[in-house]
């Protein structure tokens, strides 16, 4: 269910960069405001989403458990209350503090004055994005410790429908990279007021408490949230430093890396983030209990199913990156050369999506068990390596160098936590994992080969056509579908089989309900 409401959020993700696309292109205007975008964005990985899965799930099902609906409720606010006090503050400090900040982030646009004011600019109208989304992380996290997944998961989708109906409409009056900036905050504050009824209903309230910093439950998720902070400043600094040494390349890099990364994450959010946050709330639990033979089985399998799903998604991803690109993005002022400069990127940045998928079940397992030291030291140990590897590939291969650091320093993120976690657990049914990802990667070596030759031709270097260029590409999607779930029923995929009878289970419940209510 949360794929499912995820795969609707990024599917209109790209309507709102075909739109961006559309009015930006990849020029220094685009440059700016996706710099200044990457500041609120860097801070809401660090102060937001990942951390506020790691700390608040964990500490909330305890609480669930132990205390019941008062006592969660009661940490709810707390925490509600520290948000709005202390991510509000931060924020009015950065809207202050711009200049220094975006000096910091993209030192090469200090040589052009106007490219420099107009990123403080947007980066000050952005910056309350930040406390809304971080608003509305709290929202999801108690949301899915009371078993809602699908309605707080799909609060993205409402953020990216905020932010199209505000540019498309503001862009009538503003310069539209401002209009797209103040889309940014709008969609924010939407996302985390959708979730409110909801809330409500699970029996939350967000009425603010005078001495929230002496709740013991909030004590007990900074013990857990200072490290995952640090955890998710380490990963988040591998973006930055490739913002950083992009700021020297040629103009329209940074734009080619953000679209490269937003279509990287497609199956990253799908598959990795989605499974990621459904399998914390199991796993807490298991944890809790001292289960650690569940917590192993449940770990496996999410391992197992996650790599069935992300590898054929690489494999598309890495075949079909110029169609894709030019599909979505080929009209307006996004040229022909910005796809090339774009696939280049992606090609690149896909190597490494099933390690960053990975990463995302094993960080939830450290978590789970109340453990973000694991995390922080494979982080540091992968910055380290992108920040090498960026300085060493930069010159030779341009922004394409910055992606390939990227995706190296993810298989070694991946690998760092995957022996920590075998050490920690004594087992993990590596044996079983490692034969299931081998039959998914030859499937889809297979789909993505046959893909690749299937959609070639010139209408992808072509303005326009958007209707045909999406008909052939829905069809090579459907085609390598088909191939990819051929090869697997010839290997005996277990995990295709294991899909399959799930969807079979949830059809037959479904049909059943049906025919009893009528």
């Amino acid at each position: 269910m949360m794929s499912a409401a995820t795969l609707i959020s990024r599917v209109l993700g790209f309507v709102r960069d075909m739109v961006l696309a559309f009015y930006m292109g990849a020029t220094g205007v685009s440059d700016a405001f996706y710099v200044s975008f990457r500041i609120p964005n860097l801070l809401r990985e660090i102060f937001a989403e990942g951390t506020m899965s790691s700390a608040l799930i964990p500490v909330l099902s305890e609480y669930q458990l132990k205390e019941g609906d008062e006592g969660a409720a009661s940490l709810v606010r707390a925490v509600f209350t520290f948000i709005v006090t202390v991510v509000g503050t931060v924020s009015l400090v950065g809207i202050v503090l711009a200049p220094f900040i975006v000096g910091g982030i993209a030192p090469g646009f200090l040589a052009h004055a106007e490219k420099f004011r107009l990123t403080v600019l947007l980066t000050r109208i952005m910056f309350p994005f930040l406390l809304f989304i971080s608003l509305g992380a709290l929202s999801m996290g108690a949301l899915n410790v009371k078993g809602v997944f699908f309605l707080p998961a799909l609060s993205s989708a409402v953020l990216n429908a905020a932010m199209i109906a505000t540019v498309v409409s503001l862009s009538l009056f503003l310069n539209p990279v401002v209009a797209a900036a103040a889309g940014i905050s709008v969609g924010g504050l939407v996302q985390f007021l959708y979730q409110i009824p909801a809330l409500r209903g699970s029996g939350y309230s967000l009425k603010p408490v005078r001495r929230f910093w002496a709740h013991p439950g909030l004590k007990k998720m900074f013990i857990l949230v200072l490290p995952a902070i640090f955890s998710m400043s380490v990963s988040q600094f591998n973006i930055v430093i490739s913002n950083i040494l992009a700021s020297f390349l040629p103009a329209g890099s940074i734009t080619y890396l953000f679209y490269a990364m937003r279509l990287m994450h497609f199956p990253i959010g799908v598959f990795g983030v989605a499974m990621g946050l459904a399998v914390l709330p199991a796993l807490s639990e298991h944890a809790v209990k001292g289960d650690f033979d569940s917590l192993r089985q449940d770990f496996s399998f999410a391992m197992r199913v996650l790599f069935f799903t992300s590898l054929p998604a690489m494999a598309g991803l890495i075949a079909l990156r110029v169609p894709i690109i030019s599909t979505l993005f080929l009209r307006g002022r996004f040229t022909y050369r910005a796809v090339q400069g774009t696939a280049g990127a992606l090609f690149f940045y896909s190597l490494g999506i099933w390690a960053m998928v990975g990463a995302r079940v094993l960080a939830a397992t450290f978590y789970s068990m109340k453990d973000t030291k694991g995390p922080v030291k494979a982080a540091v140990l992968a910055l380290a390596s992108n920040l090498a590897l960026s300085v060493l590939l930069m010159r030779p291969m341009k922004h394409e160098g910055l992606a390939l650091a990227n995706a190296i320093a993810a298989a070694i993120n991946f690998g760092t936590l995957f022996y920590m976690l075998r050490r920690k657990l004594a087992r993990v049914d590596a044996r079983r994992i490692i034969k299931s990802f081998l039959k998914s990667a030859f499937a889809s070596a297979v789909m993505g080969t046959a893909a690749a030759l299937a959609l070639r031709g010139a209408i992808w270097q072509q303005n326009g056509h958007t209707a045909q260029k999406a008909l052939w590409l829905a069809g090579g999607i459907i085609l390598s579908m088909g191939i990819y779930g051929l090869v697997c029923y010839l290997l005996k995929n277990e995990e295709l089989h294991l899909v399959l009878e799930m969807l079979q289970r949830r059809f037959l419940a479904k049909r059943s309900t049906t025919v009893s209510n009528s």
